[in-house]
């Protein structure tokens, strides 16, 4: 966030979103970095490659409804399990493989990063007790339901808002209120409904083909 703000300064206000841009493969490539030097077994990359699945398949079907989609829910539920380095690996790739269907652009990287950080930091909080309160569970989805939005809002602003003032960043986020609201209402509900079951599911997978 300094070099952000420094460099803004520097740029003396033109090209934010080129600098942003690079602020974010920087953020992103740390992590692919990492999970490519690590010895993986086959059993965990099939795993992988089985949770990004449904979180495309929980996402592609359900295009046409605004913000509407499973697959915060598919990157909650996976990251408890999978921890947080995992969480953000399989949430940034189903961003990236379902925009093959869906459409790729400026947006893909935003949305890897978004959803990446969403699976880290569930990851973070899998570690901890809160796992296992279902309504912690309920009210992290939601939340980042709109964090979520946060995010792809600042891409927005960043990219068609000029000139850029707080005044844009703030019209830009009260622009997308409802489609945010949407989206957590929509991991809310997926939550309350299925995190309990999915989750065991999820843990007696790991722990009979010994993946982790």
């Amino acid at each position: 966030m300094l070099g952000l703000l420094a460099g803004m300064l520097l740029l003396k206000g033109h090209h934010f979103l080129w600098f942003s841009f690079g602020c974010l493969v920087c953020s992103l490539l740390p992590a692919y970095w990492h999970f490519e030097k690590c010895q993986l077994g086959t059993r965990l990359l099939v795993f992988l490659a089985v949770i990004v699945a449904l979180g495309v398949i929980g996402r592609v079907p359900l295009a046409a409804i605004p913000n509407v989609q499973l697959t915060s829910f598919v990157v909650i539920v996976s990251a408890v399990s999978l921890g947080p380095e995992l969480g953000f690996v399989s949430g940034s790739m189903m961003a990236l493989v379902s925009n093959l269907f869906l459409g790729q652009g400026p947006w893909t990287p935003w949305q890897m990063l978004a959803w990446g950080l969403m699976g880290l930091t569930t990851g973070l909080l899998g570690r901890t007790s809160l796992k296992n309160q279902l309504w912690v569970m309920v009210i992290w989805g939601a939340l980042w339901g709109f964090w979520f939005g946060w995010i792809m809002d600042l891409w927005y602003a960043l990219a068609y808002v000029r000139p850029l003032r707080p005044a844009s960043f703030i019209l830009s986020f009260t622009a997308s209120l409802v489609f945010d609201a949407m989206h957590a209402a929509t991991n809310a509900i997926s939550l309350l409904f299925l995190y309990v079951p999915w989750r065991k599911v999820m843990d007696r997978l790991i722990t009979k083909y010994t993946i982790l």
